[in-house]
């Protein structure tokens, strides 16, 4: 079973609209994924300001950085 996760954002961030394309396939096989977008919340805009988009695991807290790919998010989702 997959874990849900997190993908730390904001509206007109175009590595994270590369990010979501690289997780639909997941999403399309039962991954839930909570899209955050860090501009309503200061600290989280703090925290990730600079390094969005960033894939966060739900169960564990283990975060992955852009850049990923396919094979990455496999690896992370494990």
């Amino acid at each position: 079973m997959l874990p849900e996760c997190q993908l730390f954002s904001t509206l007109g961030c175009h590595l994270c609209e590369v990010a979501e394309s690289v997780l639909m396939p997941f999403v399309d096989h039962g991954l839930l994924v909570e899209l955050v977008d860090i501009a309503d919340s200061e600290a989280l805009f703090e925290r990730y300001g600079l390094v969005i988009p960033v894939l966060r695991r739900c169960d564990t807290g283990a975060e992955l950085a852009w850049p990923f790919d396919t094979d990455q998010v496999a690896a992370f989702l494990r």
